[in-house]
């Protein structure tokens, strides 16, 4: 069938059509090597993932070698594969899938698994590594997920760990330089930051797992994360894609500093991204006026797990809002702080647009924000509240989570009056009670390397509880209240805690029709609970772990001791404080010379 017949058959043929402006097409003949960057959700969200624009452009800028894009493709694309229209192929050059020399996904959240598994089935490829043939292109797997890779260890044959930059283009290399995937896999073990699943074999004892071995005297052990030192040498697109269709994040994104110092115990990118490596103000102006001359973007978003620690965000702003007064560009900042110094960043982006700010207080009750180390008080909140309502604005966002450790009902209806009490504060300064406050829920998943990693996550039913008791407190036109499915949460929470047997549910699950489970319409959880029982374990057990027990991802090194996440995990419980370590080393371990970057307190 003609590609433009084939268009004229789906509901967002834009979703496929390529040939957006930034996008890149070369030669597959005149390459040494080719890479096709997937990402395991639809066109909208990939093309949203920042990490996928600098991948694509850093291996498009060598001239030997090629990459292209591939996305999962909707039910109406799926439907003329699986009917032989067509192949899976790359937006690029429509290419088929399995045509390329090596494939890498993206792992950026849990309930993407089983739609890799369903893009290597449309491409014609085999789940499983070990029933794919020499022929077939090795599978490559990166992203914060992939930090505990067991669960899809028996799908993917590389795993790249930490930064993907550092390693890329090595592996590029490798390819054009052995083209034979056994050697490949075993050279590529070499590499910082790579970790291939076929060389370990999990050890048990009385069915109590005790660790992974590695089975050839090469194999690395732990495995180390790969890691830029610095930012400014390291590449970013001067261009970005731009699509032609709505996507989720419709906007040019500058990354600022990668890492965060502030130790919240509940956040993973905290951990696993250390240590904090800012780039040049210098650095940020000349890579942002690029962005803006080539994309024809009206909106740039300073992108990074806490964007107003950046130590030079004054001067930034500043440099920023005077270059671009005349044009009209609009400066977004993600969740702001809970202090007045937001207020006065704020304050330069005073042509902006009077929107809706958002605040993440994470937890409503001090005692809460206290076992979860937010370093942050209510008069930190109601003075930061105080000056965004002298500066005119009436809609705020806050962040909460529920299930946190210790969590009772009277921390639930903390959200509520906190809320209520902002609302208050708004009357009183103004004598107006037009305020719209959305509060949004999440459910805590306990993730690998954070300090509550060995606790038990909540149950379905306790999470929907405490949603329901807090939507009816919440009730009035001045409220909104939004809430993550339990359900969700709580399956992602079994997955990204499991072992190499997570990797069977996985494929149960997908075979029974998981797919694109991050989206309400297609997600099922029946799927996943069948999964579960037949291979004898529960979706509605909670699953904890012993502070001397072996975890799955114990094989991997990030740089943070185990012996510090512990250390966290009992100041947790009993609401000790750990500073900022901006303002003096905490020990955590990434300042070991093996890692290099900046640690805070040398």
């Amino acid at each position: 069938m003609k590609f433009i017949e084939l268009l004229k058959q789906v509901e967002k043929p834009t979703r496929y059509l390529g040939e957006e402006r930034g996008s890149i097409i070369k030669n597959p003949q005149e390459v040494k090597a080719d890479f096709l960057l997937a990402f395991p959700d639809l066109y909208e969200v990939g093309m949203s993932h920042l990490g996928l624009h600098i991948l694509y452009g850093l291996i498009n800028e060598k001239e030997d070698y090629l990459c292209e894009r591939l996305f999962a493709p909707a039910g109406d694309m799926e439907k003329l594969i699986r009917e032989g229209k067509t192949p899976l192929f790359s937006i690029e050059n429509k290419r088929p899938m399995k045509d390329f020399d090596l494939i890498g996904f993206t792992l950026q959240y849990e309930l993407s698994f089983t739609t890799v598994l369903k893009m290597l089935d449309l491409g014609g490829l085999a789940l499983r590594s070990q029933d794919r043939g020499p022929e077939d292109p090795p599978i490559i797997a990166g992203g914060p997920c992939a930090f505990n890779p067991e669960p899809m260890s028996a799908f993917i044959d590389l795993f790249v760990l930490g930064d993907g930059e550092e390693v890329l283009l090595d592996l590029m290399g490798l390819w054009s330089q052995t083209k034979n995937k056994e050697i490949f896999l075993r050279e590529a073990m070499k590499f910082r930051g790579v970790y291939v699943p076929k060389y370990y074999t999990p050890e048990y004892k009385e069915n109590v797992y005790q660790g992974l071995r590695p089975t050839i005297e090469e194999a690395p052990f732990p495995i180390q994360k790969a890691l830029i030192n610095d930012l400014d040498k390291c590449f970013y697109p001067k261009q970005m894609i731009t699509p032609f269709m709505d996507i989720v994040h419709d906007r040019a994104v500058m990354e600022i500093f990668r890492g965060c110092t502030k130790g919240c115990r509940f956040c993973q990118a905290g951990i696993i991204y250390r240590p904090v490596r800012e780039r040049s103000v210098e650095n940020l102006v000349e890579s942002i006026d690029s962005l803006l001359k080539e994309g024809g973007f009206d909106e740039v978003g300073l992108s990074s797990l806490s964007t107003l620690d950046y130590s030079a965000i004054y001067p930034l702003v500043d440099e920023l809002t005077q270059r671009y007064s005349e044009e009209h560009v609009r400066f977004s900042l993600p969740s702001l702080r809970l202090d007045t110094f937001s207020i006065d960043v704020l304050r330069l982006l005073q042509d902006q647009r009077k929107g809706s700010l958002t605040f993440a207080p994470e937890a409503g009750s001090q005692r809460m924000r206290d076992i979860i180390n937010k370093n942050v008080d209510e008069s930190d909140l109601f003075s930061t509240m105080e000056e965004i309502f002298k500066e005119g604005y009436k809609k705020v966002k806050f962040y909460f989570m529920m299930g946190l450790p210790g969590e009772t009902m009277e921390d639930v209806k903390a959200i509520a009056d906190l809320s209520k009490r902002v609302f208050e504060l708004y009357k009183e300064m103004t004598g107006k009670r037009n305020l719209e406050i959305t509060v949004s829920t999440s459910c805590l998943v306990p993730k690998p390397f954070t300090p509550f990693q060995w606790m038990a996550q909540e149950n379905v039913e306790d999470f929907q509880e405490k949603q329901r008791y807090l939507k009816g407190l919440l009730r009035g036109k001045n409220f909104r209240y939004n809430y993550h499915d339990a359900k969700t949460s709580v399956l992602e929470g079994h997955i990204c805690r499991g072992g190499r047997k997570m990797g069977e549910v996985l494929e149960r699950a997908y075979h029974k029709g998981a797919f694109l489970d991050a989206w309400d319409e297609h997600f099922n959880i029946n799927f996943w609970r069948e999964a579960f029982l037949e291979l004898g374990m529960d979706l509605d057990k909670e699953i904890s772990f012993s502070l001397d027990e072996v975890l799955p991802w114990d094989h991997i090194d990030v740089g943070v001791k185990k012996d510090f996440l512990k250390k966290e995990w009992q100041a947790a419980q009993s609401g000790e404080l750990t500073p900022d370590c901006r303002e003096g080393c905490l020990g955590c371990g990434v300042n070991l010379k093996s890692f290099g970057g900046i640690c805070y307190g040398d």
